[in-house]
């Protein structure tokens, strides 16, 4: 954390406009150490409340809005995966007292992608802004987390999801539907990341949504429906030091079952014991996955400069007849930011028959 702290204390914090370009961080610095001093920190199980809790947590270091979903055009020619999250880092604890309406205690980036399989193609933007003068910024009543124009926002009663993102290479709009409940993930949404009290975050999902929209790209305008998955997360610490990244599932499958898995990965190659999932469907939560649960197994690699990313993925998940094949729809879906890491959209097959079972997406961070 310490790295991405002092790069956007000295690019967005101060009285003048940010200028250079950030270099690429560890995504363990990101997400590791630094002082949570004065921050709340997730260290018990607390009760949920919605649409509330939808909305900003301040008193945390760390929170994101993260969407991901697989579209296809109206005439079913064209498949598509998209990305965003929304970040909101705190800088200090309490606000800040100046005469500058530039200076802040709260600042975001936002990183968003969109993967055109058909054309093989992977496009990833990156956007930083203070907390103030409007520029970015999240509400509870009515929900809206932005930065400029990268925009979520829920409508309620209806419980309406609305995405707004235009972006240099493409602009898509989405309606979203929650075609699921929310899902607390971890023991009732508090999902421990280490051994150290307090490193874990207050983690929640709504695993499927129907998605619809319209998606410009190359000068033309597709109509586009499909399914969406929404995490959202608050944190003042996660990765301990013995932790170097994760491989995170998320799988939608055709029988209208959920999957959400995270691989904690240890510097000595090893498996963290405080990977964890679940299991949902319609309903709800089925139950919670361990480590004993899953087990993952690389199967083939992308390798691109000094990092090699595990694209394809046997997993086994207990009480299932036949092992899952998960499989990346682009090789090259690598998020090539202020922070490097690969996310992408996957399809699910058996991996005895062949037959499909659905899709999802994969991130994988931490192959420094």
């Amino acid at each position: 954390m310490r790295g991405l702290i002092l790069l956007l204390v000295v690019t967005l914090a101060g009285c003048e406009p940010p200028a250079p370009e950030p270099q690429s961080f560890r995504v363990a610095d990101v997400l590791g150490g630094g002082s949570a001093e004065g921050f709340a920190r997730a260290t018990e199980v607390r009760p949920f409340q919605f649409p509330a809790d939808h909305g900003p947590h301040p008193a945390y270091r760390n929170e994101w809005w993260y969407l991901t979903g697989n579209l296809r055009s109206a005439d079913g020619r064209r498949a598509f995966g998209f990305q965003i999250t929304l970040f909101r880092i705190a800088l200090q604890p309490r606000p800040v007292s100046s005469d500058s309406a530039w200076r802040t205690n709260q600042v975001w980036m936002a990183h968003a992608a969109l993967s055109d399989v058909s054309a093989g193609d992977h496009q990833a933007y990156e956007r930083f802004a203070r907390e103030a003068l409007g520029l970015a910024g999240a509400q509870r009543a009515p929900l809206r987390v932005w930065l400029e124009d990268w925009q979520l926002q829920l409508d309620e009663p209806g419980g309406l999801w609305r995405l707004q993102l235009p972006t240099p290479g493409f602009d898509l709009t989405l309606a979203l539907t929650p075609a699921s409940p929310v899902v607390l993930q971890g023991d009732r949404g508090l999902s421990q990341k280490s051994a150290e009290p307090g490193n874990a975050s207050y983690y929640y999902s709504i695993p499927r949504l129907q998605a619809s929209g319209q998606l410009r790209l190359n000068g033309e305008t597709l109509v586009v429906q499909g399914t969406a998955w929404l995490d959202r997360e608050w944190s003042t610490s996660a990765l301990g030091p013995e932790q170097t990244g994760w491989d995170w599932f998320s799988l939608q499958l055709d029988d209208g079952r959920n999957l959400m898995y995270y691989q904690l990965r240890r510097t000595d190659g090893s498996t963290d014991r405080h990977s964890s999932g679940s299991l949902s469907d319609s309903g709800g939560l089925q139950r919670r996955l361990t480590p004993a649960d899953v087990t993952l197994s690389p199967l083939a690699h992308w390798i691109t400069g000094d990092r090699r990313y595990p694209v394809e993925w046997r997993l086994q998940l207990q009480g299932e007849p036949h092992p899952w094949r998960v499989r990346a729809l682009l090789e090259d879906q690598e998020m090539r930011l202020s922070v490097r890491y690969w996310e992408g959209a996957v399809e699910v097959i058996d991996d005895v028959t062949g037959d499909r079972l659905g899709h999802g997406y994969l991130e994988m961070a931490g192959y420094e």
